[in-house]
């Protein structure tokens, strides 16, 4: 029997592309199983966000904002399981869906924000030591099971490949090689000054910002827009500044030496996370005196930079697709 499996998730200019990816790389793996695949809602503003949904041939549906319009829409497609990633989804969402005998999991970063689903995932690291906020229930009983922690990464195709075929570069004498992005869309708008950053140092560098707004760099900077080639940027790097989304689980499964920032509330507990268990160097919220200080250590310090990837390294397997599917087509 092929099975059939929605996922409810929205990315954009303003929301970022990072619900979508982690969703692309479990589609990937269900497709893998034979399962079939299609994605619910809006990806509008990137046109590198639109080329990875067109690039896998996996259909791109509309969806309804209404709980119960949208599991009319579910029952029509003939979905046997629908994946909610979202931060915006009316709170019925998931009930309506598993009133109408539709399987659901909720992937979440911390809190459910409500959402009821059969299945939860959170793949942040040490999600598993932290308790369940869902109204004070066990997350074992009527709301669902959970997969939390770090043996649930998802990881895309590309990266998977990626790891063991490439080598980051030896730093040489015009400095180290470093990767600058956040996310597919920065949201935020924040590339261009840690670019600027970067150069306060006053070290020697190489820099690839990626931006999907050009700006005016030189020197030692060159800024070029989203691109398919990232996990190849991420794998040769000797440095990666980046902030603490889904892009983060990527680089350490790659082994990659990164220091973090943050842009959205949500990404806090993730920073704190790899901070503080010293997986990656923490550069606060904006590239200020301090973030200057702590870039200025990691170009000048080599030994510094590999300590960061060397721990990093081998945290995340990378089967955690692997696991979160199973667990999902058990339910059908």
């Amino acid at each position: 029997m092929t099975h059939r499996v929605g996922f409810r998730c929205d990315a954009g200019v303003a929301s970022g592309v990072g619900h979508l990816m982690r969703c692309v790389a479990l589609a990937e793996e269900l497709c893998g199983r034979g399962a079939e695949v299609l994605f619910l809602g809006d990806v509008a503003g990137s046109a590198w966000a639109e080329s990875q949904l067109r690039q896998r041939a996996f259909p791109l549906c509309p969806a309804p904002s209404e709980p119960r319009a949208l599991a009319e829409l579910v029952r029509v497609l003939g979905l046997d399981a629908v994946v909610l990633d979202s931060y915006v989804l009316a709170p019925g969402t998931g009930a309506a869906l598993r009133a109408a005998g539709t399987a659901v999991l909720a992937i979440v970063d911390g809190d459910p924000l409500g959402q009821e689903a059969d299945l939860y995932l959170d793949q942040n690291l040490g999600a598993e030591l932290r308790p369940f906020p869902h109204s004070g229930r066990a997350a074992d009983g009527p709301w669902g099971g959970r997969l939390a922690g770090a043996r649930y990464v998802l990881l895309r195709d590309s990266v998977l490949l990626m790891r063991g075929t490439a080598r980051r570069r030896p730093a040489r004498p015009e400095g180290p090689l470093v990767l600058c992005f956040f996310g597919g869309t920065d949201s935020a708008g924040v590339a261009p000054a840690w670019a600027g950053a970067l150069r306060a140092t006053g070290l020697p560098f190489r820099a690839t910002v990626v931006s999907p707004v050009p700006f005016e760099a030189d020197g030692p900077v060159t800024v070029i827009p989203p691109t398919d080639r990232l996990p190849g940027l991420m794998a040769e790097a000797n440095l990666v500044i980046t902030a603490a989304g889904s892009t983060v689980w990527e680089l350490l499964h790659l082994g990659v030496p990164t220091a973090l920032s943050w842009v959205a509330d949500n990404q806090l507990i993730g920073y704190e996370a790899l901070v503080g268990g010293g997986l990656a160097a923490g550069l606060g919220p904006a590239p200020d005196a301090a973030a200057v200080g702590v870039l200025t250590r990691l170009l000048a310090d080599p030994a510094a930079r590999e300590e960061y990837g060397r721990r990093g390294a081998g945290l995340i397997d990378g089967r955690g697709r692997e696991r979160v599917a199973d667990a999902l087509l058990a339910l059908l």
